[in-house]
């Protein structure tokens, strides 16, 4: 079974902080951000929601786009946000979600 990709923002909160990053375990990051095992400014500004995420089959394709996020201006960040995420919802029960799909389609 092949691992998925995962390209995602966190946000302090509506408007606030910004975080892009890229993964392989998103659960495992979005956790311990939460949890505030992650030093740095992810700590310092509480950036704890995972406010975007886009899963890739292969890596490639998945740092391209990571590479293509943090080159973007703020504004051009937000206005992705608030395109897949009006409320800035804390989108991590969502991923749950998805996560105990795809592991279901497995079996």
């Amino acid at each position: 079974m092949s691992q998925h990709h995962y390209v995602y923002m966190l946000a302090s909160k509506p408007r606030g902080a910004i975080y892009v990053g890229n993964t392989q375990k998103l659960r495992d990051v979005v956790e311990e951000h939460k949890a505030n095992l992650v030093g740095g400014l992810t700590s310092l500004y509480a950036i704890h929601l995972l406010v975007f995420y886009e899963r890739f089959e292969q890596s490639g394709p998945a740092l391209l786009r990571t590479r293509l996020l943090k080159q973007l201006q703020r504004h051009e960040k937000i206005a992705l946000i608030q395109q897949q995420n009006p409320d800035w919802r804390d989108l991590y029960e969502d991923l749950l979600q998805d996560l105990e799909h795809s592991e279901a389609a497995t079996i």
